[in-house]
């Protein structure tokens, strides 16, 4: 049976065959037997290249990071990781650029202040082990949302993707068919931060299954 390593859009650990295009963590998951014992350690989440520089890191370590698995950008960042400086540096860059201008700094923002405020905006304090309730939402009229956003559906309470074609359900194999976008406010699960990032110029890469707009 596959570990509990894949991660959905509320940033929950579940046990799936389908890897994604991106790994990532967010801190040692892992105890000495090398079980997953706890949601995350620390306030660093990022998301990474899954091949770099030829380097292999175990699944299962004991006290080293323990490597997570996301469908695509969308996920990650609705599940409160952002862009690793090292292995996507390009895309951390275009990440920290856009979070800077939407906040008026002549300096970039610090990754420190990026991981604060990504730690404030995903789940409500004093929460250990991470359930779908624990994660903060925000209301935003949908039309004000960019593409690579994740919302909680109007219908079934899921998370679904912005994307050209409407709103598409999150699977482990992909993004379900588009169906209409709402016409007032959406729940919002991806952070106010990543939001400001893709708003103002950080393209995610994501999965195949979406419904991009014409070139």
């Amino acid at each position: 049976m596959p570990r509990p390593n894949r991660v959905d859009p509320w940033g929950d650990l579940h046990s799936s065959a389908e890897r994604g295009l991106f790994t990532g963590n967010r801190g040692c998951l892992v105890d000495d037997d090398r079980a997953i014992v706890r949601h995350h350690r620390g306030s660093l989440w990022i998301v990474c290249r899954t091949e770099f520089r030829g380097w292999r890191h175990p699944l299962d370590a004991p006290h080293r990071w323990t490597p997570l698995f996301f469908l695509d950008d969308a996920v990650a960042l609705a599940a409160g990781h952002r862009p690793c400086a090292l292995c996507r540096r390009d895309d951390y860059l275009a990440y920290r650029s856009a979070v800077t201008a939407a906040l008026g700094r002549t300096t970039p923002v610090p990754a420190a202040e990026l991981n604060r405020r990504l730690s404030g905006e995903r789940l409500h304090r004093g929460r250990g082990l991470h359930r779908a309730g624990d994660r903060i939402l925000w209301k935003s009229p949908f039309h004000e949302l960019p593409m690579g956003t994740v919302v909680i559906g109007p219908h079934d309470g899921s998370p679904h993707l912005v994307t050209a074609g409407g709103l598409q359900p999150f699977g482990f194999r992909g993004w379900g068919d588009p169906i209409r976008s709402p016409a007032g406010p959406v729940d919002v699960l991806t952070p106010p931060t990543s939001v400001i990032a893709l708003a103002g110029g950080f393209t995610p890469v994501l999965h195949a299954s979406a419904v991009t707009p014409p070139a």
